[in-house]
């Protein structure tokens, strides 16, 4: 059995209409997965009884806020973290309304696979078709439609396949590589962690087996070496009296010892010396990694400087064209002074251009309308006081992503992806 730390980290995300159980499809997963303690579920039990329910009320595990176990929704991004024998997750529950889009957007943004649940009663609807296109634009690797409440359908076959066709007409518009199905019922387990007697029909995993076994290690981007320097480790002991190393996470590529790199901006270049990671030498390194890099050389390296292979740079420029998700009350300001932090990097920048805002609903773009408000996706132009060293978004998701800040508030304002 491996041991806790070498265990492979799967994070996901659940996302929704209304009312389609993904708070008691976590509880769900908990209960059956036995990831709560007891007190934890008399506490659930107790609540469960007060609101005068028959059932164990699983939601109420993620649903913490008041007025969300009040209004019985979802309103801010809620984290659990649970483990199997074979895998670590970190789910992030996000809310289903459109008001809270930003709030998904950053629940889903560092994540491997987007759980997207359907009501089996009412089919692929609107927002089904907007969190699809969110998971695409944050591209998310792998998509799974859980198609939930199936027992108020009485398991019915012919349900789930007319769903699973409906959603694999709008998923040729997505760019979504794998997207798996599962017909489920959160509230009474099938096909939740244990397989369903109710749905023989159905030969696929169950839900809690296709998390454990999916492929992420191929997610990240082995091609492009790319580490941002986070920080300089110089150690006050004897011992490493002239240690001097960059340390970071590995945000692309593999770093081996004796590799050549560049160093940005400066230009310059040397080998690597080593590879260290908590006391331990590695001979190379690979993303999702933080390590601390020795080179060869002593060069005048500091924080928001970028390690990367010599025939092999990201883009340099001060120019921006990104895709953003405004997350702030006061709507965006062409020209207005704000902050970019890039991996990290930070420089001061100004938005130039709205060049189209996008619906969610539809997924068609609006090229007259340049006013930018909270929950608003939109392409923008963006210059930056100094040369950031980025990636397409679609090519690497850390060295392609950013967030804007506002000067005068410090209030993070939006989210973006680098086209």
């Amino acid at each position: 059995m491996l041991k806790y730390e070498e265990m492979e980290l799967l994070r996901f995300t659940t996302a929704g209409s209304v009312d389609d159980g993904k708070s008691t499809l976590i509880g769900r997963l908990l209960y059956d997965s036995k990831s709560i303690f007891e007190d934890q579920l008399e506490a659930i039990e107790k609540s469960s009884r007060r609101a005068g329910g028959e059932e164990v009320n699983l939601a109420l595990l993620t649903d913490g806020l008041k007025d969300e176990r009040a209004q019985g929704i979802t309103i801010d991004v809620a984290y659990r973290y649970f483990s199997t024998p074979k895998r670590k997750f970190i789910i992030a529950d996000t809310p289903g309304h459109v008001q809270y889009t930003r709030n998904m957007v950053t629940g889903a943004s560092t994540a491997n696979l987007a759980l997207i649940l359907v009501d089996a009663r009412h089919g692929v609807v609107e927002q089904t078709l907007r969190h699809a296109y969110i998971a695409s634009l944050l591209k998310i690797p792998h998509i799974a439609l859980c198609v939930n409440k199936m027992d108020l359908v009485d398991y019915d076959q012919e349900t789930f396949e007319r769903i699973v066709e409906d959603f694999k007409g709008f998923a040729t518009k997505l760019d979504v590589k794998d997207i798996r199905f599962v017909p489920i019922s959160a509230l009474k387990g099938d096909n939740v962690v244990n397989r369903s007697e109710k749905m023989k029909w159905y030969n696929g995993s169950t839900l809690l087996y296709l998390l454990e076994t999916i492929h992420i290690a191929g997610d990240y981007n082995h091609v492009d070496a790319r580490l941002p320097v986070q920080y300089v480790v110089r150690p006050q002991k004897d011992e490493y009296h002239d240690y001097r190393g960059y340390a970071g996470q590995i945000a692309g590529g593999i770093f081996r010892v004796g590799d050549e790199v560049e160093i940005l901006p400066s230009g310059f270049q040397s080998k690597v010396k080593s590879i260290d990671v908590l006391g331990d030498s590695l001979p190379e390194a690979f993303p999702p990694l933080s390590v601390s890099v020795q080179l060869e050389d002593d060069f005048d390296i500091s924080r928001g400087d970028m390690l990367a292979k010599p025939n092999n740079k990201p883009e340099a420029s001060q120019d921006i064209d990104a895709t953003v998700c405004w997350f702030n009350a006061k709507p965006l300001q062409l020209k207005k002074k704000y902050y970019i932090r890039h991996t990290t990097n930070e420089a001061k920048c100004i938005v130039n251009d709205v060049v189209y805002k996008m619906d969610v609903n539809t997924l068609k773009r609006n090229t007259e309308d340049a006013n930018i408000a909270m929950n608003d996706v939109a392409r923008v132009k963006i210059r930056a006081t100094k040369p950031l060293f980025f990636d397409s978004y679609k090519r690497n998701r850390i060295t392609g992503s950013f967030i804007l800040i506002d000067e005068g508030t410090n209030e993070t304002v939006a989210a973006g992806m680098i086209v």
